[in-house]
């Protein structure tokens, strides 16, 4: 039997235009502070204060809709993957665009390593190809004419066409690229079912592991000390071990659409979002089953992430809103 409607309050956070393709979250900072970006379909994403939701700023630049956005774990940088057939890396202090790499086809994902100010970037996108870029070797003193001309034209170029891992292999446009824990480890989702886990050192497929539909978000539980690898894909959602390539840890099937997962592994429960409705759900781990269901978006969920502490969720729907929403019965934050 359905779960009812359960009552909760989320903050809602406006701005944007079109609807909201990611979400991602900083690590946690000084004073207990941490940043959300939101990636979205009106060419411009944004940065909020994680905690309350408020708005800070807007990156200016992509020429098209933007797909993924993600944080450095120290929020001192942004990476952004667009339709405009870019990547872009942006000064989050300035809003600055430091770097825009040039691709053939539209940018779908992109990665950071988790290190403070990285100098690596991963993207993947409909070329079908997973690429590493060297940051420190793009210069602002790089003129356009010695390098693949910027989108905007105001932010410097990269001079280099990146280093493509495993190339020929991905069935399918790549949905999205997560930088393990292990630093040699990169994983995709594609749209050809499979994920696979790469090392860097040798370029080639550690692991790899065939979905029963289409991937929805894949993300790395950023909460737990010992991460997990959440995908959603179908009615299911899948976990992986953060620290064994290809090993599946557990497989919730739902009677739901699946378009996104994330996983709060110390209350041993995960939320997920879809295509199929407007509602949030809340499921418990062990069991399977459906915990609570939460209204508020007027429109189907396609991404949602637990915040560094875990006392909060993010979720991002086709309504143009991202919503904050308090995990758990303590107060928090606005929610007193």
């Amino acid at each position: 039997m359905a779960t009812e409607p359960t009552k909760a309050v989320p903050l809602t956070c406006h701005g944007h235009s079109r609807p909201i393709t990611h979400l991602s979250f900083s690590s946690v900072l000084e004073d207990d502070q941490y940043y959300l970006i939101s990636a979205c379909k009106d060419n411009n994403p944004m940065l909020r204060d994680g905690v309350t939701g408020d708005w800070i700023g807007t990156f200016i630049g992509h020429k098209g809709a933007v797909w993924q956005a993600r944080l450095s774990s120290d929020a001192s940088f942004a990476a952004t993957g667009s339709a405009d057939f870019s990547a872009k890396i942006w000064d989050t202090h300035t809003g600055e665009c430091l770097h825009t790499l040039t691709h053939a086809h539209i940018v779908r994902a992109v990665a950071f390593p988790s290190q403070p100010r990285p100098q690596l970037v991963a993207t993947g996108g409909f070329e079908k190809k997973l690429r590493i870029f060297d940051l420190s070797r793009s210069s602002a003193n790089n003129s356009a004419s010695s390098s693949p001309t910027s989108v905007d034209g105001n932010s410097p170029p990269s001079p280099t066409p990146g280093i493509e891992i495993g190339p020929g292999v991905h069935g399918g446009n790549i949905k999205s690229v997560i930088w393990s824990t292990n630093l040699n480890i990169l994983i995709t989702a594609a749209d050809d079912k499979f994920v696979r886990w790469w090392d860097i050192r040798s370029r080639s497929v550690a692991a790899m592991y065939e979905l029963e539909g289409m991937p929805g978000t894949c993300e790395l539980d950023s909460i737990s000390s010992n991460p997990s690898l959440s995908v959603a894909a179908g009615k299911s959602a899948y976990f992986f071990s953060g620290t064994q390539p290809g090993q599946l840890l557990k497989k919730i099937t739902t009677s739901k659409d699946i378009a996104a997962v994330a996983l709060h592994a110390e209350s041993r429960k995960l939320v997920t979002g879809g295509g199929g409705d407007t509602w949030v759900r809340v499921y418990d781990f062990d069991d399977g089953s459906e915990l609570e269901v939460h209204k508020g978006h007027h429109g189907p969920i396609w991404t949602v992430s637990f915040s560094p502490d875990g006392k909060l969720y993010a979720t991002g729907s086709e309504d143009g809103t991202v919503k904050l929403w308090k995990f758990g019965s303590d107060p928090y934050g606005l929610w007193r």
